[in-house]
């Protein structure tokens, strides 16, 4: 009888600790701040410096305070570069709808130009893509990817 109950009792510990175990969150990835994705995995450069992309939050078109500096030094780079022209390709994450993502894509391309544009860039230097969810960075499907996805990139023209 003694045995049967130290055995209900090894079983409930056990049972309760694979419980409280499952209900633990995921440890979040050192390269997101809240959903923005704040990595250099998928960053490239339009020159020394100068990252060429932006991430935003999910739904969200309004610039972050280090997308900001990233586009301050875009602009800096574009001032002293005269005849370069770009395009600025505005991206979302697979959730939701093909309309969806290329209207908020747009917007967030838009974002950026506007950014440009108030430190002197002229709006007939920068063009505006979307390409929603068609061209993700990373594909997983996960959150990390997401915030990945959830991006506009300046891209050199000439």
């Amino acid at each position: 009888m003694m045995f049967n109950k130290n055995l209900k009792n090894i079983l409930l510990v056990v049972f309760a600790t694979l419980i409280l175990s499952a209900c633990s969150t995921a440890k979040k990835s050192g390269n997101v701040d809240g959903d923005v994705y704040t990595g250099k995995e998928t960053v490239e450069y339009l020159a020394s410096g100068v990252p060429d992309r932006v991430f935003f939050a999910t739904n969200k078109s309004s610039l972050t305070t280090a997308a900001r500096e990233t586009l301050r030094k875009q602009a800096t780079y574009l001032r002293k570069n005269k005849n370069l022209n770009v395009t600025i390709e505005g991206h979302a994450d697979e959730r939701g709808t093909r309309e969806y993502n290329l209207a908020l894509g747009e917007r967030r391309a838009n974002a950026a130009r506007d950014y440009l544009m108030t430190y002197g860039i002229s709006g007939n230097r920068i063009a505006v893509i979307s390409y929603g969810k068609e061209k993700p960075v990373n594909p997983a499907g996960t959150p990390l990817a997401w915030s990945q996805n959830r991006r506009s990139v300046t891209v050199k023209v000439n």
